[in-house]
């Protein structure tokens, strides 16, 4: 039987580390001593085995794991609960990598669309998409409808609500859904564009899957979601069951968790069903380092059997000016996040939004001319 492999960073000194490994063996699998573990079956098929103790300082260990598929019940809330649930309460204990069998794989979603969906869907071929995001929150429902068709004008791909957009008073999710959808649909009847509007669903599964209902009545082309906010196991229901549009991964509350962020973000995410995976970039509001920025973007688009690739979405604090270090940095397999820094334009935003999308076209052109 083929098994999950987790790998853990692991602080401890070299004289404590193969007994740190096999509790933690333990620990993620059976969850008692050793010396309970007398059925042979539990002992053989169910038990964690450690594959691999590796130094990487004085003070630091990777140890790897052998986790049995079987005991996730093909379902995401047990998937996570295998790879770190007691072991999430250890201070000294990180989650860092994940492989999984194809046949574990093979009971998630994965993206439906991914990249080549995403492209399909906005006919933007060859280069990154771009992205806005309808900010402050605050604003009533009729000035997120103008800055949607205003983006829309632009010519941006997606326009996103901020993550912050849920259902509150001032602009509730019902009203905003349809003023914003119909704004993207005239200009893009004006322009003869393929946005998209992608509205942040928050708020509990009733809610949710009420919102799904509403996004499919009105036609809206693509939603945003926050995994670890409304819980992972909702999030691949949703994207499975729910919705059959294109889903943008926001990482809201994702740093909670001593969990890598490429694991997360790129691998988790994508396997649950993310179709573009927004992240902090490096040099913005946050602080990954690009190291951590390119193992993101490798994650979420390295070939894996059966699952499509997802769209990496850096974001946080970019601006137009960083485009072509972007572009240069990730590749045209790439959505451009800008939000701030669009909406700083104030009355000249359309012409700032034209300016972010044309200096991505240009940018990749320039790119393919060398």
């Amino acid at each position: 039987m083929s098994r999950i492999l987790a790998t853990y960073r692991v602080q401890a000194r070299a004289a404590e580390i193969e007994a740190i490994a096999a509790a933690l063996a333990l620990e993620q699998s059976v969850e008692t001593p050793r010396d309970v573990v007398r059925d042979p079956f539990v002992r053989d098929e169910i038990l964690a085995r450690v594959e691999r103790i590796r130094p990487v300082s004085v003070d630091t260990h990777e140890v790897t794991l052998a986790l049995a598929p079987i005991t996730t019940g093909n379902d995401p809330a047990q998937l996570l609960n295998m790879l770190y649930g007691n072991s999430s309460l250890h201070a000294h204990v990180e989650l860092v990598d994940v492989t999984l069998p194809q046949s574990l794989v093979e009971h998630f979603p994965g993206p439906r669309y991914g990249i080549e969906g995403l492209r399909r869907l906005t006919g933007a071929h060859g280069r990154p998409l771009t992205c806005a995001a309808l900010k402050p929150q605050g604003l009533p429902v009729e000035r997120l409808a103008e800055l949607c068709y205003t983006f829309a004008k632009g010519g941006v791909d997606i326009i996103k609500d901020d993550h912050g957009l849920a259902d509150q008073s001032y602009s509730p999710f019902d009203q905003r859904v349809r003023a914003c959808q119909r704004a993207v649909e005239r200009a893009n009847r004006e322009t003869g564009g393929r946005t998209m509007y992608a509205p942040s669903m928050v708020g509990r599964p009733e809610a949710l899957y009420a919102q799904a209902r509403l996004v499919k009545e009105e036609g809206v082309g693509a939603v945003l979601l926050a995994p670890a906010l409304i819980g992972m196991p909702v999030f691949e229901e949703l994207v499975s069951r729910h919705l059959d549009v294109p889903v943008l991964a926001h990482p809201a509350y994702a740093g909670a968790a001593r969990v890598a962020p490429p694991v997360l973000l790129g691998t988790l995410y994508r396997l649950f069903g993310a179709d573009a995976i927004i992240y902090p970039n490096f040099g913005g509001r946050f602080a990954y380092t690009p190291s951590t920025c390119r193992a993101i973007a490798e994650a979420a688009r390295k070939p894996w059997q059966g699952v499509r690739p997802a769209m990496p979405v850096p974001a946080g604090g970019m601006t137009v000016e960083r485009v072509p270090e972007l572009i240069e940095f990730y590749g045209p397999d790439t959505m451009l996040l800008i939000g701030g820094s669009l909406l700083q334009a104030g009355e000249a935003l359309l012409e700032r939004t034209r300016a972010f999308v044309g200096q991505v076209a240009a940018q990749t052109s320039a790119a393919e001319v060398r």
